[in-house]
């Protein structure tokens, strides 16, 4: 027997303790699936009868329409600004070579370091100078912000399994340099560079703590109406939205792993 080779009884608590985890994640978003097609005015578990009301209720509220559109539309916003900046940031910084590379990479990725409750704060009293509380720009460049390290570190990820070579031979050739990138490196770097899309439209849409301070009335997300139902009200018409978000965040993973599969493939 290799030395390197561990027995399965002998690796047996790992498997057990990545099952407690695991179930200690998805358990609580699993209960709120059936509580979400409860027929109850409580959110109640397990449901004492079942109906799709509260999802008729979502569907019928203005409220929420219009809560759910805001969302989509910052995140649409969002995903189209920062792919191209997180992309050239990220570009700039694995082929940059300067001695400032690593304090300019940790700048970039402040957003995921500082606490969110301390950037919400702020990017509140900037915007209150810059008159940009409670408009759709604002909203943009805050989750924009946000949203950059997911495509820095998608699209870093890619460039560090990409030859540089390929685009150097291209410019000896008398490419220039953003014909080379757009011919060369990009087709090659597609898929980090989606993965970075669409895990920024999922962070802009999910957001919730900036956009609670900075936001509110006509241009209230769908995170921030929920906050607020959660204090003003609970009722299961946020479960069958917490429900719908679930599955949209399983979609896209789904839809990341199937774009991985040809590259791993190849």
């Amino acid at each position: 027997m290799s030395e390197d080779h561990v027995p399965a009884r002998a690796r047996l608590w790992l498997f057990v303790l990545g099952g407690l985890v695991i179930a200690f994640l998805v358990v609580p978003v699993l209960i709120v699936i059936p509580i979400s097609f409860s027929n109850s005015t409580l959110l109640e578990f397990p449901p004492r009868a079942y109906s799709l009301r509260w999802y008729k209720v979502l569907l019928g509220s203005a409220e929420w329409r219009d809560a759910a559109w805001m969302s989509v539309k910052v995140a649409m916003l969002t995903m189209l600004v920062a792919t191209p900046v997180g992309t050239a940031a990220a570009y700039g910084l694995h082929v940059g070579g300067f001695r400032l590379a690593g304090v300019l990479r940790l700048l970039v990725l402040a957003p995921l370091l500082v606490p969110v409750i301390l950037t919400a704060i702020g990017i509140f009293y900037l915007y209150a100078l810059l008159g940009l509380n409670n408009t759709l720009v604002g909203l943009v460049l805050a989750h924009t912000m946000l949203a950059l390290p997911f495509v820095v570190l998608s699209v870093a990820a890619g460039l560090r399994s990409y030859d540089m070579a390929q685009e150097r031979v291209a410019r000896s050739l008398g490419a220039t340099w953003f014909r080379a990138f757009r011919s060369i490196t990009l087709p090659q770097i597609r898929l980090p560079v989606l993965s970075g899309a669409l895990l920024a439209f999922i962070s802009s849409f999910d957001e919730v703590i900036v956009a609670f301070f900075i936001s509110g009335g006509e241009m209230s997300t769908l995170p921030r109406r929920m906050f607020s139902a959660l204090r003003d009200q609970i009722e299961p018409t946020i479960a069958a939205i917490s429900t719908i978000l679930g599955v949209l965040s399983v979609a896209v993973v789904a839809v990341l792993e199937v774009m991985r599969q040809p590259n791993r493939r190849g």
